[in-house]
């Protein structure tokens, strides 16, 4: 009897930590592969706080980058000082296309007191008033006719500027008026340069 007792006690024994095993594994249910689950991914949040981010700080982000972007251009876009600056330079040049300006008043002195030396005294009437004052007064339109020229093309440099600059950006009105005035005045000083070089206007006096 004895030794079926130690027999069945080392049975026990041998089987007791199986039976153990199979107890803990019954007894662990789905709350406690749930909870498991639930502490590996609050440690993989932990090691990867990209995974937490709110997204809202992402567009905050974006949109300061943005704006930044923006103040960027805009400090980068051109101010207009140098498309003002040529539109009073054509409006300048354009008054001073009427008058021929001091250059023309030389060039004509200069021109008439060529034409004094190159006549002689025996010289015809006609002959010494075309080499003393015409070419004088030829002079004095030639160069009227430049001044206008280079304000006729400075004010249309002016105008179109804004089509080959940054789109969307208006030119100031100030600019435009004055560029348009040095374009009148350069087209108009033009003209009468290109008449008074041709004799059609204030032309010579008549000897015959």
């Amino acid at each position: 009897m004895a030794t079926k007792t130690a027999e069945g006690a080392g049975a026990g024994n041998e089987a007791g930590p199986e039976a153990r095993k199979d107890d803990e594994t019954t007894t662990a249910g789905p709350g406690d592969a749930g909870e498991r689950d639930l502490r590996e991914r609050t440690a993989e949040e932990a090691e990867d706080p990209r995974d937490t981010e709110d997204p809202r700080d992402a567009e905050d982000a974006e949109d300061d980058e943005a704006g930044d972007a923006a103040e960027g251009a805009v400090g980068k876009a051109p101010s207009g000082v140098g498309q003002g600056a040529g539109a009073v330079v054509s409006a300048a040049l354009g008054l001073v296309s009427l008058s021929g300006g001091w250059i023309g008043t030389v060039a004509s002195a200069r021109e008439q007191l060529v034409g004094q030396l190159r006549t002689s005294t025996s010289a015809s009437v006609g002959t010494q008033i075309k080499e003393v004052y015409g070419d004088a007064w030829h002079t004095t339109a030639l160069w009227a006719g430049l001044f206008a020229l280079a304000a006729l093309v400075t004010g249309v440099v002016v105008l179109v500027r804004p089509a080959f600059g940054v789109p969307g950006r208006p030119q100031a009105a100030w600019i435009k008026s004055v560029a348009w005035a040095g374009v009148s005045l350069g087209a108009i000083g033009l003209l009468l340069a290109v008449l008074k070089y041709s004799d059609a206007l204030l032309a010579l006096p008549s000897t015959g």
